[in-house]
């Protein structure tokens, strides 16, 4: 198992929801947390380890995102006119990587990240190998010709455990997706409640 999955099963087990909704979460087996203290009972949350919680779920979603990428992108969500809560999913949507896998050219996030680093996608006809690459809204991702016939390609596009988003736009017989609005936290198709809310709550006293 590489470093990356064990990390991804962690994840889950850590936040005790299968935060992905995938059949093979460990947390369908075992709702406790890992390592040899998972099993003792968990006590009451504070206010603070709530939204702890809560800021560890959607970084964690994302493909276990650093604190310092994590507080950048939160930063920029500040910034832009509006509800902060709103404009944070819809950059974390806006992410190469989290477009990738919402097309379902990938099965998973980590492997989005790791498809994009590895020069497999285009934006409007331009290779780009950055999963952090902010998608603007009318752009259009495609998997580059010589990437098309990768079997994990063929297979994530079969798969039937999730739906492309209707902010998308996609075309699974070319390969291509086109980010057709940004979406806000209602119009993502999380697994579980996210809860951007109390993410704000925990930067605000931080």
């Amino acid at each position: 198992m590489t470093k990356r999955t064990s990390a991804k099963y962690k994840i889950d087990r850590r936040m005790g929801e299968n935060i992905w909704g995938r059949p093979k979460s460990p947390v369908n087996r075992r709702e406790y947390g890992p390592g040899q203290h998972g099993q003792r009972r968990k006590g009451k949350l504070s206010d603070f380890g709530i939204q702890l919680r809560a800021k560890q779920k959607l970084k964690g979603y994302y493909g276990d995102l650093t604190e310092k990428q994590f507080r950048r992108i939160f930063s920029d969500a500040e910034r832009v006119k509006g509800d902060t809560g709103e404009n944070l999913i819809g950059l974390l949507e806006s992410r190469l990587d989290a477009l990738v896998y919402r097309a379902k050219f990938v099965p998973t996030v980590f492997a989005a990240r790791q498809f994009v680093n590895h020069g497999h996608v285009t934006v409007n006809g331009q290779r780009v190998n950055i999963p952090s690459y902010r998608v603007k809204e009318g752009d259009v991702v495609e998997v580059r010709d010589r990437s098309k016939q990768l079997a994990v390609v063929l297979e994530a596009t079969q798969l039937a455990e999730r739906d492309v988003p209707d902010y998308l736009e996609v075309d699974h017989s070319k390969l291509t997706a086109t980010f057709v609005r940004t979406p806000g936290l209602s119009d993502v198709p999380y697994p579980v409640i996210m809860e951007p809310n109390l993410v704000i709550e925990y930067y605000a006293q931080n």
